[in-house]
């Protein structure tokens, strides 16, 4: 009899035990409220400035168009500083429900077992992904499935000053397509008198990735890193040194002007008048248009001679779902980005930032097409990305340890201008990427 009693009291425990977890998910992580009693998305962002006052009212837009779900839209510093507050919390109940990581970080999210990917919530949903832009989705695509949601988005661009090509006599609405041309045109715009460069490329990595998949060529093997594992650099490619001796071709010639690792920098310098081409990130345009003294001109990323364009890698970050928190959060999570690729709020998004809209619809808002027609130059970057041929190139390398190599190729990019010979350069530069993909192999390798 008391052992029938004594199961029949667990019993009844249990169900009472069952009935006080009320709204947590399979790891015990309660959905956290607002004040108001609405479900919570805790979001942590990057973004700073005008681009960060743009996310605090996309979240406050939000709040106010229903209430069911809040988003708490929370500035967290760079992406290096944000990424490193996660890592003391992934995996977690204290972790944000979504999280801004640079593209960059993409196989180290993958990896890190905080996530859950996006696909599942859009499986679920039957969500219609043909709606947005094929080429931003495959950056975060791995085996056909989307694991981050594009947030904001930017390639590489060509910026050039049209009262300088004026006054050399060149086209200012022709900017060059080539390297050659490039090289060509820097001299006509060199007056090392005044210290005027013809033209300029910041020491930052991203910028030979984009050189090389403007040609068509992996960063490092196995299909990008997307078809298996990668085990190595290929930046010792014909490619890869076709670059490096276009650089020192110009370095030599003394139309290359070294403005540093420094985004503003660089931009100070052109809007200067101290050079008259350079490369920046469609994010920078408007910028820089703003403190130009003069007509700013776009074009396409140039190629080697004689070779087609083959299009760019997206650049900028995109939106991680954690895998600790509340199911009630995710579904709040998923319902915002749903909101957050809505036509007129991309649009308002792109035409605030300059970041590219990943909906194809945004195109045709009101805001964006008024943007469009006060600045034509945001149509070359509309017209590069679209005109980008989806492959293991333009969809991106998948590594780990990315900001290691990125600072690599920095670095090489600095011995070069020093004096280096490029063979030298891309020898040096492609052993020690190797050793760095090597022995995070070791270590982060799948078992």
């Amino acid at each position: 009899m008391q052992v029938k009693k004594a199961g029949i009291l667990m019993l009844l425990l249990a169900v009472l035990s069952l009935s006080a977890i009320g709204c947590t998910n399979s790891s015990g992580s309660e959905a956290r409220t607002s004040d108001d009693g609405r479900i919570k998305v805790t979001f942590w962002h990057a973004m700073s400035g005008n681009a960060g006052e743009l996310i605090a009212k996309m979240a406050d837009d939000y709040n106010a168009s229903q209430d069911k779900y809040f988003v708490d839209a929370i500035f967290q510093g760079s992406y290096e500083e944000s990424l490193t507050k996660l890592k003391a919390v992934g995996g977690t109940s204290e972790a944000p429900t979504l999280m801004q990581v640079q593209e960059i970080g993409t196989k180290y999210m993958v990896n890190s077992g905080y996530i859950q990917p996006v696909q599942d919530l859009i499986d679920q949903d039957k969500f219609d992904l043909s709606q947005w832009e094929e080429n931003i989705l495959s950056y975060y695509q791995i085996d056909g499935k989307l694991y981050s949601l594009p947030f904001n988005t930017s390639n590489a661009i060509l910026i050039y000053n049209k009262d300088k090509f004026k006054a050399a006599g060149l086209d200012p609405e022709s900017p060059p397509k080539t390297f050659g041309e490039v090289r060509d045109m820097a001299r006509k715009l060199t007056d090392n008198g005044k210290n005027e460069k013809g033209f300029a490329l910041l020491v930052y990595g991203w910028f030979i990735e984009q050189l090389l998949a403007n040609q068509g060529a992996d960063f490092v093997d196995n299909g990008n890193g997307r078809d298996s594992l990668a085990t190595k650099s290929l930046l010792n490619s014909p490619e890869s040194l076709g670059i490096f001796q276009w650089l020192d071709e110009m370095n030599k010639d003394g139309t290359l002007g070294n403005y540093g690792r420094q985004w503003d920098d660089i931009r100070a310098a052109f809007s200067a008048g101290k050079v008259a081409m350079y490369m920046d990130s469609t994010a920078g345009i408007a910028g820089v248009m703003q403190a130009s003294p003069f007509e700013v001109g776009t074009g396409f990323l140039p190629t080697p001679d004689g070779k087609e364009a083959n299009g760019v890698i997206v650049g900028g970050a995109s939106l991680w779902l954690m895998n600790s928190v509340a199911e009630e959060e995710k579904e709040a999570a998923w319902d915002f980005m749903k909101y957050v690729t809505t036509p007129a709020v991309q649009a308002e998004w792109a035409a605030g930032t300059g970041y590219f809209p990943i909906t194809k619809a945004a195109h045709e808002e009101p805001i964006l097409k008024e943007k469009y027609g006060q600045a034509p130059q945001f149509l070359t970057t509309v017209k590069q990305l679209q005109n980008t041929k989806t492959g293991s190139a333009t969809r991106g390398a998948l590594i780990s340890v990315f900001p290691e190599t990125r600072n690599e190729v920095a670095t090489a990019i600095e011995k070069l201008y020093q004096g280096d010979a490029p063979q030298k350069v891309v020898d040096e530069l492609t052993a020690k990427i190797d050793k760095l993909i090597e022995e995070d192999n070791k270590v982060n390798a799948p078992k």
